[in-house]
């Protein structure tokens, strides 16, 4: 089995929406929690027809901090307190450190309630 393989695994596992795009925000990636909470399938058209104008603008700014250095790697983009979860824009960068996309990652602040290692 391929590397890519894997790495498509962990995403697709991931329980929280993971939406990833290229550099021109077209939706390279949209794991399957993502498109049961959107109800559609984006991959493929760009992030931000998905967005109004003044979230398309702050997209656009968040990419070009990521590219002014390779430190740049982690924006906190909103809270959603009816969820209990923070959102960022994560860089996506080559063995090299060049940016070549970027992700939204979802992180809920929910205690886990389940028991450990009950399997």
């Amino acid at each position: 089995m391929d590397i890519n393989s894997f790495f498509k695994s962990v995403i697709d596992s991931d329980t929280a929406p993971v939406v990833i795009c290229d550099l021109e925000h077209t939706v390279v990636y949209i794991n399957p929690a993502s498109i049961s909470r959107y109800r559609t399938d984006i991959t493929g058209k760009s992030i931000k027809s998905c967005h109004n104008a003044e979230s398309g603008a702050k997209i656009d700014r968040v990419v070009a901090w990521f590219k002014e250095s390779k430190d740049n790697n982690v924006v906190y983009t909103s809270r959603n307190d009816e969820e209990n979860k923070d959102i960022y824009m994560v860089a996506l960068r080559d063995g090299t450190g060049t940016l070549i996309g970027y992700y939204e990652k979802h992180e809920y602040r929910n205690r886990e309630t389940a028991k450990l290692y009950d399997i």
